[in-house]
């Protein structure tokens, strides 16, 4: 973990964990407006259970292939590296895994098993555009967003660890923070996030001024202009 990821408050990550993904988007436009079209995922994830609230973690990072064989000792090494790599430093951390087959998905690194460990490990989720299985018996609470659904796990297995992955236009470094929920990922820059319960606080402030004009019996395009023109004045 950097020096400047060891010195956000835990109590911080917490609070992230109140507000959903597209609340964390809103925020960053303000914290950071440089980083506007960039970031964030920007396809949609199969979501095994859209009931979980967000989890807010620490970026560890793997590559996998499924489609050919590999040899089982291999197979096992990488395995057992990777399992230490995901649970190592002070946490939260969330797994983001590329699947780099010509089809990713073809065989699904998550399901029950992987699911359970990585809970055990005191992960709260993953994120992958590759598939997963087992939706019905995944270790209770525990987040995955994946690129599809598939039944087998072929010849799942780790390829790298730490290193530079995208996952639906999201491109994520070891150790970056990462906020997701059902509506998929985003990068918090770690400079940034200090911020981020003043501009949330601020975006909610603003929204609440037209949603409750919304509501209003006597709604009209002229209630609206008011509306929008009073939440601009919001600072």
């Amino acid at each position: 973990m950097t020096s400047l990821a060891a010195s956000l408050d835990p109590s911080l990550l917490e609070h992230l964990r109140q507000f959903d993904t597209p609340t964390i988007c809103n925020a960053l436009e303000h914290a950071v407006p440089e980083r506007r079209t960039v970031g964030f995922t920007t396809e949609p994830f199969v979501c095994a259970d859209p009931a979980l609230p967000p989890i807010v973690g620490y970026a560890r990072t793997a590559t996998i292939r499924a489609a050919n064989k590999v040899d089982p000792v291999r197979k096992r090494e990488n395995a057992l590296r990777y399992y230490e790599y995901v649970a190592s430093d002070p946490g939260p951390n969330i797994v983001v895994i590329q699947d780099l087959d010509s089809r990713p998905g073809i065989g699904a690194h998550w399901g029950e098993v992987n699911s359970n460990i990585h809970k055990a490990l005191g992960l709260p989720g993953g994120i992958t555009n590759g598939a997963i299985r087992d939706l019905d018996v995944l270790a209770p609470g525990f987040q995955l967003l994946g690129g599809k659904i598939s039944p087998s796990h072929v010849y799942v297995r780790v390829e790298d660890i730490g290193i530079d992955v995208e996952i639906f236009g999201m491109s994520v470094k070891h150790g970056d923070l990462i906020h997701a929920d059902r509506h998929g990922a985003v990068v918090i820059p770690l400079e940034a996030t200090p911020k981020l319960p003043e501009y949330i606080d601020l975006c909610i402030r603003r929204e609440a001024v037209i949603l409750e004009a919304c509501k209003r019996p006597d709604f009209t395009i002229e209630v609206l202009k008011q509306a929008i023109g009073d939440s601009a004045e919001i600072h």
